[in-house]
């Protein structure tokens, strides 16, 4: 890497650091890392908090990968993109900001999508909720759309360091849900609307 690209993929880790999923609800006066699950990711927020709250925090995390993703591809093309985006979940999983103690990074993996391949980003995200209100599980959601994500980027033509890229960013995101994993292959899994065993 040339030392544009190093220097967008380290903004986009420090953008990606910012989770709202401890933010929001500590203007609120909450402590996420004490309720329901304890994850600071907008499930958590949703099942202890409500559905306005886990709709901002889902903003608040699209919005930053869009940035990250945004500011890569401009600055220094598509696979520096892949790479600011890919470093903006690795933020939101283990935030610099918040301990290293950061969520599992489903609705940033979504955001910088949304900027590099529009159309993709929209389905995963109709995808993960048409499969939430089906399951009521948004690990099962998550995992099923990672699964089809690098198969749906070669469809869309891409190719080299933005598939490596995206390959980190989801086998990232899939390793963050080894809990629900686990949880899933017990019967024990949560559902949307109660909070974790």
């Amino acid at each position: 890497m040339d030392g544009t690209t190093v220097a967008v993929v380290v903004a986009g880790y420090l953008i990606g650091s910012v989770d709202f999923g401890v933010v929001v609800p500590r203007l609120l006066g909450i402590d996420i890392y004490s309720k329901g699950s304890g994850n600071p990711g907008a499930s958590n927020v949703l099942r202890s908090i409500g559905r306005g709250t886990a709709a901002i925090v889902v903003l608040g995390d699209l919005g930053k990968a869009v940035g990250a993703a945004a500011l890569g591809d401009l600055v220094a093309g598509e696979a520096a993109g892949f790479a600011a985006g890919a470093a903006a979940v690795l933020g939101h999983c283990f935030p610099v900001w918040h301990s290293l103690r950061g969520g599992k990074g489903v609705a940033t993996a979504a955001g910088m999508t949304l900027w590099l391949e529009p159309f993709l980003g929209l389905a995963m995200l109709v995808t993960w909720s048409v499969l939430v209100a089906a399951t009521k599980r948004a690990s099962v959601a998550s995992l099923l759309v990672v699964v089809g994500y690098l198969p749906a980027l070669v469809a869309f033509g891409h190719r080299g360091w933005s598939l490596v890229w995206a390959a980190a960013m989801a086998g990232l995101v899939t390793i963050r849900h080894f809990g629900n994993i686990k949880r899933l292959a017990g019967g024990v899994e949560h559902t949307v609307e109660t909070d974790s065993p």
